[in-house]
């Protein structure tokens, strides 16, 4: 197939070599091969050329991972325009933000969603911000025309500092950031993923987390450089199990909260594979335990987890591969991927030696071309470019990347540092634990306490206080690591990409007494 330069590039020359390939399927039944899918997202293109949409326009928009999402941002791609691709979650005041920094000339919604007027909050935003056109659809409501009334596709060699993509963070600042990128990051990113998995034209992926996460357009190029099928999956729980092993998935993913319901439901049904053809099970965008691996190995019967380290800013900068060792599987992310430059820089502000912590900076093809809002690039960025990613870690001898937590995931009990992810991976091996957050709560003698909050697993007991500490002593532990303060939860709240949402919790229990 062609080597093509931008997102359009890449669908045209996959329709042009695979076209009678199946690409999308749904829940519904809904399927589109790969010339289908160029042929609809020309027509939608061309549905949204007649409301004014082409080269220059920006669009902001927020679809779940339907059909027309993928056709919606193809439909863009072919008439050269920004695009603003926004979580489902996201509500009026972040929308209406977010549509005001880009100058938004567009703002496409569901209708109704999950129980939410998406298309009332968007008529809000719309009222806000004059000019600002509003679309509000449900599934097979994209705008279409005849595909020839449509201009020459855009040149196929990129401006590689041209923003064709604005990716919203959900950091901790109040309002969210805006990091630009151009179709070259995504694709470079997407390169690397398929090189370290392995990826080939029968491989069957399913979209489990949000698609319009930077995530699910590194999968949809992924999925176009190698010809594969991609399934969408609306809403992703234990209910769509029978969906993937029905049509045969080969690798899963997408974080450790997604490998633990594929965990929970072969336990549930020991000898019955969950998916019989998987090949791994892949991570990113959120910390796991080192066990989680091994458990993935041996009862989904696959390669393991398969992780990878990056951010909305730089998407997988490095990833492990299908042929690593497990010790290095189970601890590490990898290591760069091709033209991805990592280094650690330590707490004195020099370059970290091989196997010492700090703070992880990123430089390489992947990494984002600044912020919308400029001022944000100051500090972002070095003088060398690297950017700063917030994450603490070490890089080994060899260039293995372990990350430890944020910077700000830190607990500093009596002026000692404490971290949160060292006692997760020792408590996360108890037999009764699903899951485990471990966070920093405000206390009077030690400034800051150890609280852990636990996911019991079905039918668990709850371990005391007093045992979870010797327990966590039995597996390497320090004394002074071992948490103070036990707190239980029914399901660990996640954000879409599976990051455990740790301010909720210590805002629930941070204003609550021990029990």
């Amino acid at each position: 197939m062609k080597h093509s330069r931008t997102l359009w590039g890449l669908i045209a020359a996959r329709a042009d070599h695979s076209a009678q390939r199946l690409f999308l399927r749904d829940e519904a039944g809904r399927t589109l091969t790969f010339g289908e899918y160029r042929d609809a997202a020309e027509e939608v293109a061309a549905g949204l050329q007649a409301m004014g949409i082409g080269a220059g326009s920006t669009v902001a928009w927020q679809l779940p991972t339907w059909q027309e999402a993928l056709l919606l941002t193809a439909a863009l791609a072919r008439l050269g325009a920004r695009q603003v691709p926004m979580l489902p979650m996201l509500r009026e005041p972040s929308v209406a933000f977010i549509c005001r920094q880009v100058q938004a000339d567009l703002l496409v919604v569901p209708k109704l969603w999950k129980g939410f007027d998406h298309a009332a909050m968007a008529a809000a935003v719309g009222a806000q911000r004059p000019g600002l056109r509003v679309l509000a659809i449900d599934k097979g409501e994209l705008p279409r025309a005849t595909a020839d009334t449509l201009p020459p596709a855009p040149v196929d060699a990129p401006d590689e500092q041209a923003a064709r993509w604005v990716f919203y963070t959900s950091g901790t600042t109040a309002d969210p950031k805006g990091a630009l990128h151009g179709d070259a990051s995504l694709i470079a990113t997407a390169f690397g993923m398929v090189a370290v998995l392995e990826l080939a034209a029968d491989d069957v992926v399913p979209l489990v987390f949000p698609f319009t996460h930077i995530g699910g357009f590194v999968w949809l190029v992924s999925h176009l450089l190698v010809g594969c099928e991609c399934l969408l999956v609306e809403t992703f729980g234990a209910d769509v199990l029978p969906y993937l092993k029905r049509h045969r998935v080969t690798v899963a993913g997408a974080g450790a909260t997604f490998a633990q319901t594929y965990l929970k439901a072969q336990r549930e049904a020991p000898g019955d594979p969950v998916m019989p053809r998987l090949r791994c099970v892949t991570g990113g965008g959120s910390t796991r335990p080192p066990q989680l691996h091994y458990d993935v190995k041996t009862e989904l019967n696959c390669a393991g987890f398969i992780s990878g380290y990056g951010l909305t800013e730089c998407p997988i900068a490095v990833m492990n591969t299908v042929r690593d060792p497990d010790d290095k599987l189970a601890v590490s992310e990898g290591r760069a991927l091709p033209g991805m430059r990592i280094k650690i820089v330590a707490a004195d502000g020099r370059r970290a030696a091989p196997g010492e912590t700090g703070v992880i900076w990123l430089h390489g093809p992947h990494r984002c071309l600044g912020y919308v809002d400029a001022a944000l690039n100051e500090g972002a960025f070095d003088d060398e470019g690297y950017l700063d990613s917030g994450d603490i870690g070490a890089l080994d001898a060899d260039g293995w990347l372990t990350v430890t937590g944020r910077a700000k995931d830190i607990i500093i009990r009596k002026g000692e540092n404490i971290s949160a992810k060292k006692v997760e991976d020792a408590l996360y091996q108890h037999p009764q634990i699903a899951d485990v957050a471990v966070i920093g709560l405000p206390d009077a003698e030690r400034g800051e306490l150890a609280c852990a909050v636990l996911e019991l697993r079905a039918g668990g007991d709850a371990p005391t206080l007093q045992e979870l500490a010797a327990f966590g002593l039995q597996k390497g532990l320090l004394k002074h690591e071992t948490p103070e303060r036990l707190e239980r939860v029914e399901r660990m709240p996640r954000n879409p990409s599976g990051k455990v949402l740790k301010e909720q919790l210590r805002q629930r229990f941070g204003a609550a007494k021990p029990a």
